[in-house]
């Protein structure tokens, strides 16, 4: 070091003594300019910036300082003094205070490294300045383990009188007795522990696809324990000489769980790991157990962890210690217990702990043990004692669900400990094959067997796995090979009166069921003299007594009074011995004589009261109360006998098909029919399957299945069950009679009728199937007559009615079901207004009305009048309604019904009655028909009254007459069922008959809701928008209704006329209008067929037919109209009636015109004018509107007739007289003035033409908006080439506005007339002109656009007719219009060369397809063609 860095030192030094921090600041400086590496100028510098307050510098410099001089103090203290003036950077101020402990300890300056390290231990004690980890770090230094303990060792014991006297004194206290600071340490780590485990668990839970959470719990201890001090600071707290032996005890505890919970946590495959962990385990429980300490985790520990072959085996002493260390723990008052159950004493030397034998004594201990194992449910020993007790005490249910638990602990402490528990495991083994064997037999045997084959292959003399096996062989009537095995046992076990001298009975019995019965006898004794000579074992002495006796049984008839003996004597040992019971009810009721089936009866009710699987005695028992009717007793004993055999075991739930295959399937069969005549059906079902379970090839059983899956609604199910019962049994006609119900019932009904037809065939007597037979085609006509069958119901309706007459006639005994379906049938066809086949059921009517006539009680005197006469068939619908009215009456009168079939057969008489009142003519009979109705509804509802269609039937009835009763009808069925649409609507149409429109929209959509298809609900929605105005949503609706399935033909009516009405006050064009009737047509053809004799809806339906081109149809369709009238008027004159006949042959007489059938026309036209008066009514200056029409139509249409054939003279006067009469009607006079002028016309003449012209002109003066008349002025102008008498037809509507000219012209016939008279003038360019404007105005419309486009194809060019039509063709959804345009693209393709040509002839074939019975259409085809010959 030169002399100017000395000086300059020396004089740093001295400006930092006398606090001249800024002097000493640029010495330093100064110094480190000329020397960087200075260690003295930077703390030097570091000092001066720490009291100039220039911390950063500050810092900076010791740093460097450090940096020059590691292990040098100067800067290290002058870091920590600066850390602690400045507070800040707590972390490396402990760093700082480590650096210095280490440098003081190199240096053995024991103080002060003593005073660094207790000042870090104050830093990390401040909870603001360290964790508590971190805390325990800091403690740590001061442990043996440290680096720093040999220095610190050396400090001075503290003095306690004087505890200022050093900094050190926590220290000195500390490395002393390190005891209080390692319990400290040991606080921190188990809390910190703790909390990461709690931590981790909860996290890791919630993690997708997360394991079990006792894995987890593993998982997490297994990674904390891994890296954990504990087991070190544990050893280091036991070690210590100050620990006392509460901390010592309680510090051995902890040290212990947590070896074990690394032990368990460890997984298996880890084997080395988990043996060395479970030594320790035991080494700490062996030192427990040996000192006797009272850790009762460790006790527990070592007793569930034995393997022990026996519970004997288990350390009793052990045992012992345990009960008197932990008297009130619940293991301990277990074995107390059982010690005392056992009789085995509770000391070594001693047996105060032997059971006093007493009963009740012994059911206390049971009691105690029952108790206790409640909170032991990881406790293998528990688990076995019980499971034990269980199996001792006959209760295998509770045995086999012990042993299932016990084998789950077993499972549990093997994974933990990493080694086999086969003596456990075996034990439980046994226990639950043994339960398994005698639980139910032999449901459980399968899975008996597969244990007790395990068993017997590691252990081939194990007597309950022997004693196991031959009692499942006894059950599978294998008697040899089971007497085999019971003389194994008998060999291994010879002495023993336990399973020995068990073997040697069940060996003996075996051999008596093999036929060998001396023998059996022989030993049976032997065994009953060693029994006899026991004490107790009531059951097993009866037992043997009863095998004696069956022995003596089997032997003959001379053994059977001896067998009689033998089965008292069993009962004097066990009066509750059930098999005596059922043995000595056979004697009586077969042996004894004479027989006694009372005595017997009682036997076998107290053998099947003390045992449930008696199933011989059940069986006798269900056969005497079925016998007597006692169908509630036969389920009783059936279900219980099922119970006996463990049927219910699996719960009522339980899938027939996983049910155990059943011993009893009688029991299963009694169930069923039960359940069958309860109407149960499912159950009755599931009985069924069970049973056949049991024989599959049972006829009976398949036969009541399928009946069962009928009456439940299963059809499908049904048809196979008894198609198979039907292949088992092909001679039985059960099976196919039920098939036929079936398909009866699901609507196939030509199967149905094959079925009953081939029974019918073979026995023909059976009146049931007749029945049937004729109820099938009563339901099949009801089907095909709302599907639209009418003639095919018609012939249905009558083979029902033959067939039911055959029945009534065969029987007396089917009368009143036979008169239901033949009152039925012949109310069906009363419906009908026409018969296809009329003299069919003019027959079968013919052959029921004597025999519904004939019966003294005739209470319909005042509604029909008897006799009823069979040769009046003007009406035969309404004599066959009347028959049926007969009927029904006639089947009241017959009696012997029950409320419900008497209160059905007030309801269809009232059903009839009530449609009898709407269809009679007669007032009177229609007054009283409504009465009666209402009467027998009244009495359908005294007999039924929650039945809600008679309350519907009531509010239908009284609907016009009894608005009270009517809605309180209503309102009362949808209590009873409020969700039927049908009831819903009914009250939405009453409302609206009360006229509250919102009531009755609340109904119907409600209805709606209900059931969307209901058709009714949509027609009343309709009818409430009429109501309102809403013309719009009342027309969509009756469109809706038009779409469902179920047809309603007022609401057809009603769409057509909405239809048409609108249709005809619209401005469309003739084809538009056409195309928009086709729904109209459709819907009004089927009301027709289903009304045909409605002469308004066959008027209408002529209309429509005339409007979309069926003019032949709608001449047949007025035909039939005016023929209805004209029958209704012949009845009753109404001048209604005259005038609708009327107006029909004026529309008959123009469809006539328009097929030109002139003179029916003529003829047509004359009926009418002679119905229409010749002069006004008296008092009336002129005829009302609608009779000016109709006159003026005849007038107008008579000279047209005239006119057509060419009779112009005889024409004229009659268009004048048509021209007056029309008088100031426009329209009317309109088209007469056309007609007139058009007649004028063609006489020819100047003067005629010109008289012509004015009657024209004088009409559009009159009515500016004939367009017929300004069109035919404007094609008179253009045929004599007269420009003035064109531009004055045309110049008033070419000077409108464009949509008022529209309005007025929907066919565009001006532009045609101004086209073609341009095109009669030769100015071609001119009519293109007049197009192209069109075109302009409306480029939507095709039509327009064709007239455009064939100006120039006319012309040649077939480019720019294409141009001009585009893709029109192929784009337009309008039909109509597709057709109109194919065509014309068609000939405009072919007239193109190139690959057109098969385009176009592809166009003109669709164009065929389209219209083929258009003429166009096919000649352009032909002309395609031909051009492409060419």
């Amino acid at each position: 070091m030169s002399a100017f860095v000395k000086a300059k030192l020396k004089t740093c030094r001295e400006a930092l003594g006398k606090k001249e921090y800024e002097r000493a600041r640029d010495t330093a400086l100064a110094v480190l300019e000329y020397e960087p590496d200075n260690y003295n100028a930077h703390v030097f510098l570091g000092l001066a910036q720490l009291n100039m307050r220039e911390l950063e510098q500050s810092e900076q410099a010791y740093r460097k300082a450090i940096a020059i001089e590691p292990d040098q103090l100067l800067a290290w203290q002058g870091l920590s003094r600066f850390y602690e003036e400045t507070r800040g950077e707590w972390h490396e101020r402990v760093k700082v205070f480590e650096r210095l402990a280490q440098l003081h300890a190199k240096a053995n300056d024991a103080a002060k490294c003593a005073e660094s390290i207790q000042k870090i231990i104050e830093i990390r004690r401040d909870t603001e300045h360290g964790t508590r980890p971190e805390l325990a770090d800091a403690l740590a230094l001061l442990l043996p383990g440290s680096p720093f303990y040999p220095l610190l060792s050396s400090l001075p014991p503290p003095d306690p009188t004087n505890p200022t006297s050093t900094t050190i004194y926590l220290v000195q206290t500390a490395i002393h007795n390190t005891l209080p600071l390692s319990e400290e340490i040991v606080l921190i780590h188990e809390r910190e522990e703790e909390m990461i485990i709690q931590r981790e668990v909860s996290n890791r839970r919630q993690r997708l696809g997360a394991p079990p959470a006792e894995q987890i719990q593993r998982d997490v201890a297994l990674e904390v324990i891994s890296r954990s001090k504990l087991p070190g600071l544990y050893n280091e707290v036991l070690n210590h000489p100050n620990t006392s032996d509460e901390l010592r005890r309680e510090t051995e505890l902890k040290l212990l769980r947590m070896k074990q919970l690394h032990l368990f946590s460890v997984d298996s495959k880890h084997k080395a790991e988990k043996a060395r962990l479970a030594e320790e385990v035991e080494d700490l429980i062996n030192g427990i157990i040996l000192l006797k300490i009272p850790v009762e985790f460790a006790w527990s520990l070592k007793i569930e962890s034995q393997d022990a072959a026996r519970i004997e085996d288990y350390d009793f002493g052990t045992l012992r210690q345990f009960i008197d260390l932990f008297p009130l723990s619940p293991l301990a008052q277990l074995l107390r217990a059982y010690f005392k159950y056992m009789s085995v004493p509770l000391q070594e030397d001693g047996d105060e702990g032997a059971a006093s034998g007493d009963e009740e004594d012994v059911m206390d201990q049971l009691d105690i043990m029952t108790e206790a194992f409640n909170s032991l449910n990881d406790s293998i020993l528990a688990h076995r004692i019980i499971a034990e007790l269980y199996e001792q005490e006959s209760d295998y249910e509770n045995a086999m669900k012990v042993s299932e638990s016990g084998f789950e602990l077993v499972r549990r402490v093997e994974q933990n400990w990493g080694r086999p528990l086969k003596q456990v495991r075996k034990a439980f083994n046994v226990i639950l094959a043994t339960s398994l064997v005698h639980y139910f037999p032999p449901k459980h045997h399968v899975r008996a067997l597969r244990i007790l084959d395990e068993l017997l292959g590691e252990d081939p003399e194990n007597i309950p796995a022997l004693m196991g096996r031959g009692f499942v062989l006894q059950y599978a009537k294998k008697w040899s090979r089971a007497a085999a095995i019971f003389a194994t046992v008998a060999n291994l076990d010879p002495e023993g009166v336990d399973h020995g001298l068990r073997a040697k009975e069940e060996h003996a019995w075996s051999e008596a069921m093999c036929g060998n019965l001396q023998a059996a006898e022989v030993e049976l004794r032997d065994v009953i003299d060693v029994l006899d000579g026991l004490e107790g074992r009531d059951d097993d002495k009866a037992r043997g007594w009863w095998r004696l006796g069956r022995c003596c049984w089997e032997m003959g008839d001379d053994h059977r009074d001896q067998a009689y003996k033998h089965f008292v004597a069993a009962l004097k040992r066990s009066p509750a011995f059930a098999p005596a019971f059922t043995s000595l009810g056979i004697y009586y009721s077969e042996f004894a004589s004479p027989p006694d089936p009372n005595r017997a009866s009682k036997c076998f009710q107290k053998a099947f009261e003390l045992d449930p699987r008696e199933a011989e005695a059940a069986r006798r028992l269900a056969e005497g109360f079925a016998d007597e009717g006692e169908w509630d007793l036969v389920d009783v004993v059936a279900r219980r006998t099922i119970e006996g055999e463990g049927g219910l075991e699996d719960g009522p739930e339980t899938k027939a098909s996983r049910r155990y295959l059943p011993i009893n399937a009688w029991a299963w069969k009694a169930v069923g029919a039960v359940e069958l005549a309860r109407r149960n059906y499912p159950p009755a079902v599931e009985a069924y399957q069970i049973a056949l379970r049991t024989d599959i090839n049972d006829h009976m059983s398949w036969l009541r299945l399928g009946e069962a899956y009928s009456k439940a609604g299963r059809y499908a199910a049904a048809l196979k069950a008894l198609e198979h019962a039907h292949l088992l049994a092909p001679e039985d006609w059960v099976a196919p009679y039920f098939i036929g119900e079936v398909h009866r019932q699901m609507g196939v009904y030509e199967e149905a009728i094959k079925s009953f037809e081939s029974i019918l065939e073979t026995r023909p007597e059976e009146l049931g199937v007749l029945h049937s037979l004729g109820q099938s085609y009563l339901d099949m006509g009801r089907v095909e007559l709302a599907t639209g069958f009418s003639s095919r119901a018609e012939a249905s309706y009558v083979s029902a009615i033959r067939l039911t007459l055959e029945l009534i006639n065969a029987s007396p005994g089917f009368r009143r079901v036979a008169w239901k379906t033949t009152a039925d049938a012949l109310f069906q066809l009363s419906i009908s207004s026409i018969y296809s086949d009329a003299e069919s059921v003019q027959e079968v009517v013919s052959m029921v009305t004597p025999l519904v006539t004939e019966h003294p009680g005739k209470g319909l005197a005042d509604v029909l009048t008897y006799p009823l006469n069979n040769d009046d068939s003007t009406n035969l619908p309404l004599l066959c309604l009347q028959v049926a009215l007969a009927a029904y009456d006639y089947r009241l009168a017959l009696g012997g019904l029950n409320d419900t079939a008497k209160g059905t057969a007030h309801y269809d008489l009232g059903a009839a009655l009530s449609v009898f009142a709407r269809r009679t003519l007669d007032s009177a009979k229609r007054e009283k028909a409504d009465q009666e109705a209402i009467a027998q509804f009244k009495h359908a509802l005294r007999l039924e009254p929650m039945n809600d269609a008679f309350w519907v039937a009531l509010g239908n009835a009284t609907f016009l007459t009894q608005p009270s009763l009517c809605q309180h009808s209503y309102i009362r069925a949808l209590e009873i069922d409020g969700k039927n649409a049908a009831t819903w609507t009914n009250l939405g149409m009453f409302y609206l008959k009360c006229e509250d429109a919102e009531l009755a929209n609340e109904a119907f959509y409600k209805a709606q809701t209900l059931d969307p298809d209901y058709a009714l609900a949509w027609v009343g929605q309709g009818l409430v928008a009429t109501i309102n105005e809403h013309h719009r949503d009342a027309s969509a609706l009756f469109e809706h209704v038009t779409s469902l399935t179920a047809a309603v033909p007022e609401a057809d009516l009603e769409y057509a006329t909405r239809l048409f009405n609108a249709v005809n006050g619209s401005s469309k064009s003739r084809a538009a209008s056409s195309e928009a009737l086709l729904p109209a047509f459709f819907v009004l053809d089927r009301y027709c067929r289903q009304r045909p004799r409605d002469a308004s809806a066959l008027h209408l339906f002529g209309l429509v037919c005339e409007r979309v081109g069926h003019v032949e149809l709608g001449i047949e369709m007025v035909a039939r109209a005016i023929t209805v009238l004209e029958a209704a008027y012949e009845e009753t004159e109404d001048p209604i009636i005259e005038r609708q006949f009327t107006t029909a042959h004026v529309n008959i007489a123009r469809l006539r015109l328009a097929v030109g059938d002139y003179d029916d026309a003529l003829e047509s036209y004359q009926v009418a004018t002679g119905l229409l008066p010749d002069q006004p009514a008296e008092g009336e200056p002129a005829f009302d509107s609608d009779t000016r029409a109709l006159l003026a139509q005849c007038q107008f249409g008579s000279g047209l007739a005239h006119f057509k054939p060419g009779q112009l003279s005889e024409a004229l006067p009659l268009f004048e007289a048509a021209l007056a009469t029309a008088g100031a009607d426009a329209i009317i006079r309109g088209h007469v003035v056309v007609l007139l002028a058009q007649t004028l016309w063609a006489i020819g003449t100047d003067e005629a033409k010109e008289s012509a012209k004015t009657q024209l002109l004088q009409s559009i003066e009159y009515d500016p908006e004939n367009l017929m008349a300004i069109n035919t002025l404007a094609g008179m102008g253009i045929l004599t080439d007269d420009d003035g008498l064109v531009d004055a037809a045309l110049s008033e509507l070419l000077s409108l506005p464009l949509d008022q000219r529209h309005e007025r012209d929907p066919e565009r016939d001006v532009t045609y007339l101004l086209i073609q008279h341009h095109l009669g003038q030769g100015d071609a360019q001119q009519a293109l002109l007049v197009a192209q404007k069109a075109v302009h105005a409306e480029p939507e419309r095709t039509d327009v656009r064709r007239k455009l486009a064939a100006l120039p194809l006319q012309m040649g060019d077939s480019a720019a007719a294409l141009a001009v039509i585009g893709s029109t063709a192929h784009t337009r959804a309008d039909l109509g219009e597709l057709r109109a345009s194919l065509a014309l693209n068609a000939v405009a393709l072919c007239l193109e060369a190139g690959e057109l040509a098969s385009d176009a002839l592809e166009l003109a074939q669709k164009g065929v397809m389209l219209s083929p019975w258009d003429r166009q259409a096919w000649e352009t085809l032909a002309y395609v063609r031909s051009k492409a010959t060419q």
